[in-house]
C-alpha cells in the first residue's frame, strides 16, 4: 500500500505535546550518519546480500550485482516504536524494507497522529527526490522489529537508475502507488465508512507475503493492527471503526482478538467493500 503525500509543511508548528515528547516527536530519531552494518559479508549464510533477496526490483540480478548493491546499502535494525524518518531531521536516503512493518504517519498541530500507510517487506520508501519519493512532513515508525537496507542518493543513481531493468521496475512501482493514491481518494468520497473499513482489511490481507515452506501460515490470514490503526487507514474514528469491525465479526467475516484481526471470509469482505 502506498503512502499518501502530505501537503502541510507547517503541521508541526507549535506542537501540543509540551515538555514530555512522545517517541515520534521531532529529535527522537537516530542520525543517519550513525548507521552501521548490522551484518557483514563474513556472517554465516551469505548475509551480505540477504537484504536484496526476495525484493522484486532485484529479482533477476546476478550474485555479483546483488553483492555490489548490498555493499552500498548497509542493513540497519530498528526496534518496535523507533523512528526511521522524521521531518525535523530529514535525510535523503532510500530505505528497502526487508523485515517487519513500518507505519507512515503525519502529526497535526494539536498532536494527533494520522496513519497514511503500512509498509510491508520488499517495499522501497524514503525521502529521495531523484526517484520521485517524498516523505514531506510524514514520519516513519517501526511497528515491529525492523530490518532495512539504506542507500544514499549517489548510490541510488550509480547502482539503481543506471540499470535499465531496475529503473523500469522503480517507474512501475511509482505508477502503481499513484494509482493506489487515486483509488484511496476516490474511496474517501464515494464509499461509506463500512465499505472503507472492508476495503482496508482486504488491502492489508492482499499485501501479506504468500505462504511457503519457510513462511507457513494458518488457514486464515491475520492482520496484526489495532482498531485505531485500522481506523486511521480507513479515514474514520476508532469508535466508528470498532463498531464496523464488530458488525463484520457478528456476520462471520472476521474474528477479533487483542491487536489482531483474523479474516474468515475474504470473498464476502471484498463484496462488503463495494
Amino acid at each position: 500500500m502506498s503512502y499518501c503525500l502530505a501537503d502541510s509543511a507547517d503541521a508541526l508548528a507549535g506542537p501540543a505535546w509540551g515538555a514530555a515528547p512522545p517517541p515520534w516527536a521531532p529529535g527522537r530519531r537516530e542520525e543517519t550518519h550513525t548507521m552501521t552494518h548490522a551484518y557483514t559479508d563474513g556472517d554465516a549464510g551469505g548475509q551480505g546480500t540477504w537484504c536484496m533477496a526476495e525484493v522484486d526490483i532485484f529479482c533477476d540480478l546476478s550474485e555479483q550485482e546483488m553483492a555490489a548493491i548490498a555493499e552500498a546499502a548497509p542493513m540497519k535494525t530498528y526496534g518496535a516504536g523507533e523512528i526511521l524518518h522524521s521531518p525535523d531531521q530529514p535525510s535523503e536516503v532510500l530505505f528497502i524494507l526487508k523485515k517487519g512493518r513500518v507505519r507512515v504517519f503525519r502529526v497535526s498541530a494539536d498532536g494527533r497522529a494520522l496513519t497514511t500507510a503500512i509498509i510491508t517487506p520488499g517495499t522501497i520508501f524514503g525521502e529521495m527526490v531523484l526517484l520521485g519519493q517524498h516523505m514531506y512532513d510524514n514520519y516513519a515508525e517501526a511497528l515491529d522489529d525492523v530490518i532495512v537496507c539504506v542507500m544514499s542518493r549517489a548510490d541510488v543513481n550509480r547502482l539503481l537508475l543506471s540499470d535499465a531493468r531496475i529503473a523500469a521496475r522503480i517507474t512501475a512501482i511509482l505508477g502503481r502507488r499513484l494509482a493506489e493514491l487515486e483509488q484511496r481518494l476516490s474511496d474517501s468520497v464515494f464509499k461509506t465508512v463500512a465499505q472503507r473499513v472492508a476495503t482496508t482489511l482486504g488491502t492489508l490481507t492482499a499485501a501479506q507475503p504468500p505462504a511457503g515452506p519457510l513462511r507457513p501460515v494458518g488457514r486464515h490470514p491475520q492482520i496484526a493492527l489495532t482498531h485505531e490503526q485500522i481506523a486511521a487507514l480507513a479515514g474514520t474514528s476508532r469508535e466508528t471503526c470498532t463498531k464496523v469491525l464488530h458488525d463484520y465479526a457478528d456476520q462471520g467475516m472476521i474474528r477479533l482478538a487483542r491487536g489482531r484481526i483474523t479474516v474468515l471470509d475474504a470473498a464476502r469482505l471484498r463484496d462488503a467493500g463495494g
